[in-house]
């Protein structure tokens, strides 16, 4: 008689151990250099201005898309499709600040509707992710709809007069969801990090939105 599978053999052990922290971590950090940035706090001074986006840039090429991307790669090594997808598709768009922002450093801009478009693909990629991730935690819904609100109004200014009110208004609620993403991704970092080590919910997640089709079930 064949033996019965054990738990093990049944449920591989992952890889690598949680990487979505990682991710987040260096999610937050990228958030934080763009937040002088996103609230037009730019100098006048053109060397100064210079340094400025010459530092984001860099921050937001080791963090932003380095951290996400080794993330997302363990991720999907550790058989988790959805976080590894999610992680590894926005660590290039990080790849992408970091351009635009070198570029900004030396006085050279990038093509308007090209980002456009980018955005525009962007939008319906994370609409559908937060559906999905909606299935395991209101926060990580909370987390995609962050994304989405920023995503949004990005499309928005781009229409927006430069100079003009709505630009200007446009311009702080990118910033203030720049603030709350970086927060909620240093929150749930922090939850998977200190919550199993604590032996209880020192960081509340909160359970699913969502609830998975049942088969049978009307």
């Amino acid at each position: 008689m064949t033996p019965a599978p054990t738990e093990s053999a049944a449920a591989p052990a992952p890889t690598f151990g949680e990487p979505t922290p990682l991710g987040l971590l260096g999610l937050a950090i990228g958030c934080a250099a763009l937040v002088p940035i996103a609230f037009g706090a730019v100098p006048a001074d053109p060397l100064k201005a210079a340094m400025m986006f010459k530092s984001a840039a860099v921050l937001c090429l080791l963090f932003g898309a380095g951290c996400q991307f080794l993330s997302g790669v363990m991720c999907l090594a550790n058989k988790n499709t959805l976080g590894g997808t999610l992680l590894t598709t926005f660590s290039f768009n990080w790849v992408f600040n970091w351009y635009v922002l070198d570029q900004a450093s030396q006085g050279k801009g990038t093509d308007a509707s090209v980002g456009l478009a980018v955005d525009l693909a962007f939008i319906v990629i994370f609409l559908v992710l937060t559906y999905a991730f909606g299935f395991f935690s209101k926060l990580l819904f909370a987390f995609l709809v962050d994304i989405d609100a920023l995503y949004l109004l990005r499309i928005a200014r781009h229409y927006a007069a430069p100079g003009g009110t709505a630009h200007d208004v446009l311009g702080e609620g990118l910033g203030v969801a720049t603030v709350l993403l970086a927060a909620l991704s240093l929150y749930i970092a922090f939850a998977l990090l200190v919550n199993p080590a604590a032996g209880r919910a020192v960081f509340p997640v909160g359970g699913p939105l969502f609830k998975p089709f049942a088969p049978g079930a009307k």
